[in-house]
């Protein structure tokens, strides 16, 4: 206990943006379990009814439960967020590996990199998305594509850095093979960056999402998400606020909390901010 309080008073950003993204992670998992019904099930009867006691968050337009749709979209969010950063991390790194390490390739990947980082994010996304079926899959593999530049230039940037290591160069000297010292000597010390980073496009890749199905242009609005609950509430905010203020309220401190961690961990990587502390 006392190793746990001294971590949380060293790096208090950290110890709270965790705390908070668990317990949104843990409602998520136990959606099921937390007084909730079937977020898709419909009855006109009881529609756009204030919350109350039965109805915690109120209903929307078609008679479901916001308070269950909520927490059913904390998992399409959560899985978006955490899929994009992951998909973007581990492409993104071995692009900007091999451009950092070969100035060949460099030449060709980072010409294709910059026409992609001078689209918008969001219209990138739409475009990729008109041309297929809407679905989480797809959402996932859109907002992948346009994040992966955006990991690609921070490893390209610190391979290029490393590459002039003098503990590289001796590897090179010394015959060994360019993989062994991409993976050995140059990946690992990426690593503590590309971690922050990857805070960062979660929180990213969550808000995306919500302004793609708030458009219409993310997942089926079937699906309960963050985004299709205020889409499908926006015409009655003004009278019936809370159709929109619960699904904003757990997506801002989604986002939050994500940044907070990712505040956190860049202040406990940075040597120089170490030191200070």
């Amino acid at each position: 206990m006392r190793n746990i309080w001294s971590f949380i008073k060293t790096h208090p950003t950290i110890a709270i943006g965790g705390f908070m993204l668990s317990l949104l992670i843990l409602v998520a998992i136990f959606a099921p379990w937390l007084g909730t019904i079937d977020p898709t099930a419909l009855s006109p009867v009881r529609r756009t009814r204030a919350p109350s006691q039965q109805f915690w968050f109120g209903t929307d337009l078609l008679g479901r439960d916001v308070y269950s749709r909520v927490l059913y979209g904390a998992r399409v969010s959560l899985t978006v967020g955490f899929s994009v950063a992951f998909l973007s991390a581990l492409i993104g790194t071995l692009i900007g590996l091999a451009a950092g390490f070969s100035r060949v390739i460099d030449a060709i990947v980072m010409r294709i990199i910059d026409g992609m980082m001078s689209i918008p994010t969001i219209l990138l996304a739409i475009a990729l998305i008109a041309l297929t079926q809407a679905s989480m899959q797809n959402v996932i593999l859109a907002i992948t594509i346009a994040e992966i530049p955006r990991v690609v230039r921070l490893i390209r940037g610190l391979s290029l850095s490393l590459r002039e290591q003098s503990y590289v160069e001796s590897a090179i000297a010394s015959g060994a093979r360019p993989l062994r010292v991409i993976f050995k000597h140059i990946f690992p010390n990426t690593i503590a960056a590309l971690t922050v980073q990857i805070t960062y496009i979660c929180g990213l890749a969550i808000l995306a999402e919500a302004s793609l199905s708030f458009i219409g242009a993310g997942v089926p609005p079937i699906t309960p998400s963050w985004g299709n609950i205020m889409a499908e509430g926006r015409t009655l905010w003004q009278i019936k606020p809370y159709l929109i203020a619960f699904p904003a309220l757990f997506l801002s401190i989604t986002i939050l909390s994500i940044n907070m961690l990712g505040d956190g961990l860049r202040d406990a990587i940075d040597p120089r901010i170490a030191k200070r502390i």
